[in-house]
């Protein structure tokens, strides 16, 4: 691998030592590259997991209508990389259908077929749709739809979240970057103090000793006093006070949070 290579992010790079992207010719080292073939869900969500067995732990999500850039398939099962968020891993083939077409509307809200932020292509919608291109203003009043929602790890979507899942999944409701993980959300936006904090800001703890697809949580503040969060401890998305979760992720080994305004 050159140096270049070293600095990409081997949960969103298609690449392994057998096989990369043909777009990383030259930049990551492999045996053979290919050019992804691009299907999309098909399904109201399928799971990306780490590995081409049901059992392997679930990374990330497709929402229906996302597309999925496939390089591999192994026994019914696909590897490559969700065109919406990058996150590389396997998928089931028979969740996805061939092509990426231009879907027209976006679900806008949480009780219709399919979950929200889902991509359908239609000549006559409905209610619950949102031309694409037409976004929400307040990340906050997304997630306040979302409440109560199960906690779910690898889960993104109205159907059942982790914590970084939602708050990317309010983000993309507002045509924001979202990003999948908890450190890489933590990049988002400018850094502000904690007594600054309003409503739709970042609040996030990163832990040291998480994996490359757990860093930490994250979540979007209610007001300067609360928070809205997808949560383990509760089990859902909650409102909980700011420092009562503080104090819980201070316990939890996490490093002090830091704040970050879109």
């Amino acid at each position: 691998m050159t140096a270049a290579a070293a600095s990409f992010d081997p949960r969103t790079t298609l690449a392994r030592p057998d096989l990369a992207e043909q777009a990383l010719e030259g930049v990551v080292r492999a045996k053979a590259y290919r050019i992804p073939a691009r299907m999309h869900c098909a399904r109201p969500v399928v799971d990306i997991r780490a590995a081409a067995e049901p059992e392997a732990d679930r990374l990330d999500q497709l929402i229906h209508g996302e597309a999925f850039e496939v390089l591999d398939q192994v026994a019914g099962q696909v590897w490559g990389r969700a065109a919406r968020d990058g996150v590389v891993g396997w998928v089931d083939a028979a969740a996805l259908a061939d092509g990426a077409p231009l879907p027209t509307h976006r679900i806008v809200v949480r009780d219709a077929a399919l979950p929200l932020n889902a991509f359908v292509a239609t000549a006559a919608p409905e209610a619950g749709l949102a031309e694409v291109g037409q976004f929400e203003q307040d990340p906050v009043a997304v997630a306040e739809r979302l409440l109560g929602v199960p906690h779910e790890l690898g889960a993104r979507s109205s159907l059942s979240t982790d914590c970084s899942g939602l708050v990317q999944q309010c983000l993309y409701a507002c045509g924001l970057a979202g990003p999948r993980y908890a450190d890489q959300q933590a990049e988002l936006g400018d850094s502000i103090a904690r007594d600054q904090l309003r409503r739709g800001d970042l609040v996030i703890w990163l832990h040291s000793t998480g994996g490359d697809n757990w860093t930490g949580h994250s979540a979007l503040a209610l007001d300067a006093a609360n928070i809205i969060h997808a949560t383990g401890h509760h089990g859902a998305v909650v409102i909980e006070p700011l420092v009562e979760a503080e104090a819980r992720y201070a316990a939890d080994g996490f490093e002090a949070p830091v704040f970050r305004r879109l």
